[in-house]
């Protein structure tokens, strides 16, 4: 067991940085995908107050609701351009969270290789003094026999 403590330590360690790196992951993912949820909420809001518009402004309209309406047009334009960039930020630092990741999954990989190859040379030395103390164990019986005889 104190030969596999060492691997085990690191395997342990491992894991906590995966897991840290998974929750730095997902919460970046949130903030993309709630980034990404309000812009489509904008757009939306934008494509149904311009569809509501034109649709009164059909019967008649003021040059002064006319103004007003463009004005509050360019400011859900101005938010939605402003959302767009907070979207572009979240996606890179989404993007630059996943080779982190995959970092740190591959470390964690490569030390459970190394403990199954080590539990894999304990057994197959174990197996060997099993052999040997079976065949002395063989070889001890026979000349008993011998002797007996």
């Amino acid at each position: 067991m104190s030969n596999h403590l060492p691997i085990q330590t690191l395997i342990s360690l491992a894991e906590e940085e995966l897991e840290a790196a998974t929750k730095k992951l997902g919460k970046f993912q949130q903030e993309r995908n709630e980034a990404q949820a309000q812009l489509d909420s904008l757009v939306t809001y934008r494509d149904e107050y311009h569809a509501r518009f034109t649709a009164s402004a059909q019967v008649g309209t003021t040059a002064q609701t006319l103004r007003n309406f463009q004005a509050f047009v360019d400011t859900l334009d101005a938010a939605i351009n402003q959302q767009r960039g907070l979207v572009s930020a979240a996606n890179n630092r989404l993007e630059a969270a996943k080779p982190e990741w995959q970092q740190r999954k591959q470390k964690l990989g490569s030390y459970e290789v190394l403990a199954a190859r080590g539990e894999a040379v304990k057994a197959k030395q174990e197996a060997r003094v099993e052999q040997r103390e079976s065949d002395e164990h063989s070889a001890k019986m026979l000349r008993m026999r011998a002797e007996r005889a």
